[in-house]
């Protein structure tokens, strides 16, 4: 098809084919057919990337930049990218079928997050220690660990490189990015903006291509010294075993099956809207979906009537439309998925009470809102996570059941909790085994505030300014301060 768009990579300052030419086809999931050929990296790009992403930090100069200078572009970049924010939320929204007005919006404010880190380059500092010791001053300080390798997946794509960018950078390391196989126009038009915002080559490098052998060797090479992963479980495996190879420090996020906690003395209304936004915003295609379900029994048939009755109104399209609410999913792996699951859901007795199928009328990837009450949390699909439109019910009668229904899963990185009590609020926010716990209120993020998990929902933590001091090697230096030379260890006899 000659009229696909093609796309290069970004190793050393340059854009770049793969070097066997080889290329691979994205495609636009509203309407199921390729729109771009993107370069499908060999294992000697990818050694060409993170060699010129060392270089860029050894010799180069970035090295010999003040904190102060290398804060001054990630302003820039920030700056850059909400000025961009239509273009690349109009690229990411035909590469991935996400929302226009979600990418547009999404890409906006991510400029907030790279404003913060240029705000923490230079608000890194050890610090002096009193030592036991006389005649002996003790300082720490805190170096970049070199090259980061930051591999994204392709949905909230931009913002996801911004958790993993901005604090690496600001901690004075490098960066070589692999962006998802499934959708890699947005990384690559965002990498456009790199050498504009006064980044030297080879400071930020982008590679396209599979798991094998791009992932596998980027993750690997004895060059890198932090994997930074946001993934599913099955290639976090991968990662983690092959840091193996090269001691480097692995960070990761691998989405969840979060609990979304409605108790009887809850707004209905708000914890409906909540559950709504939470599960069906971005097609359910987000790694903190509220896409299990618990309601108190005194209040579960009101709220999946009204919860019913929004999913019917959903207003489902062509996602660059302002009026359409919710898009198309990004594969057909999806797709075929999520429908296998919620026919085994029916099969161990679940009822959908609302979608259940694609539907009609539509080109692409489409799936509709569904709500499936389940008798229990048995069901396969109560601990699956699917990555789409679908949210599995149960009932429960008190708090400490509640409880044991939310860990009662491998997962762990988000939950949401709706309650009047105050102090329920805070009981469930200690109970709940989560590494982020919203109370009547989902799905917000801040710079400042970190987020991650536990369990099989990954380890380490993104955002916040602790995520900068995760990209440096603490040293510390032992210095003596007495004129007197050192007393002799060995004494003659």
């Amino acid at each position: 098809m000659s009229g696909l768009a093609s796309y290069k990579m970004l190793i050393g300052g340059d854009w770049v084919d793969a070097s066997d030419g080889k290329t691979f086809e994205s495609y636009n999931p509203t309407t199921g057919k390729p729109w771009c050929r993107i370069p499908e990296a060999t294992a000697d790009d990818v050694d060409r990337a993170v060699t010129a992403a060392w270089k860029a930090g050894k010799d180069g100069p970035w090295k010999s930049m003040t904190a102060t200078q290398r804060g001054n572009c990630l302003r820039r970049l920030g700056d850059l990218l909400a000025k961009k924010s239509e273009e690349l939320g109009a690229i990411e929204t035909r590469d991935t079928g996400k929302m226009f007005k979600e990418t547009r919006w999404q890409a906006n404010y991510i400029a907030e997050f790279f404003h913060f880190y240029a705000g923490a380059a230079d608000k890194i500092h050890g610090e002096t220690l009193p030592i036991d010791k006389p005649d002996l001053f003790v300082f720490t300080k805190r170096e970049p660990l070199g090259v980061i390798a930051a591999v994204v997946p392709w949905n909230s794509q931009l913002f996801l490189s911004a958790v993993k960018i901005g604090p690496a950078l600001a901690a004075g390391n490098t960066i070589v990015l692999k962006a998802s196989e499934y959708a890699s126009a947005a990384m690559l038009e965002f990498g456009k903006l790199i050498s504009e915002a006064g980044l030297p080559d080879g400071v930020v490098n982008i590679v396209t291509g599979h798991g094998d052998p791009c992932g596998r060797v980027l993750t690997s090479h004895p060059l890198v010294a932090r994997v930074s992963f946001t993934g599913g479980p099955v290639a976090a495996r991968h990662v983690v075993r092959n840091s193996a190879e090269n001691f480097a420090e692995v960070s990761l996020e691998l989405g969840g099956k979060s609990p979304f906690i409605v108790f009887d003395d809850a707004d209905i209304e708000s914890a409906v809207n909540g559950s709504v936004g939470g599960i069906f915003a971005a097609s359910g295609q987000s790694c903190v979906a509220g896409s299990r379900l618990l309601l108190h029994e005194a209040i579960a048939d009101e709220f999946l009537a009204r919860m019913k009755a929004v999913a019917e109104t959903v207003k489902i399209g062509d996602p660059m439309a302002e009026e359409t609410q919710m898009g198309p999913l990004c594969t057909t792996a999806q797709l075929d998925n999520i429908e296998r699951e919620v026919a085994l859901a029916q099969q161990q007795g679940g009822k959908v009470i609302v979608g259940g199928r694609r539907p009609d009328g539509l080109e692409g990837y489409y799936y509709e809102p569904t709500i499936i009450d389940c008798p229990s949390q048995d069901l396969k699909i109560a601990d699956t996570e699917l990555f789409g439109p679908v949210v599995a019910a149960v009932r429960f009668k008190t708090e400490e059941e509640a409880v044991r229904l939310a860990n009662d899963t491998v997962h762990g990185l988000a939950a949401g909790i709706f309650t009047r009590s105050s102090a329920r609020s805070l009981r469930m926010a200690d109970a709940v085994n989560a590494g982020i716990v919203w109370v009547n209120t989902y799905r917000v993020i801040s710079p400042v505030a970190e987020f991650g998990g536990m369990k099989n929902s990954g380890y380490g933590r993104e955002s916040g300014f602790q995520a900068v001091l995760d990209y440096t090697r603490p040293k510390t230096v032992w210095m003596n301060t007495s004129d007197k030379p050192l007393a002799s260890q060995f004494h003659s006899r």
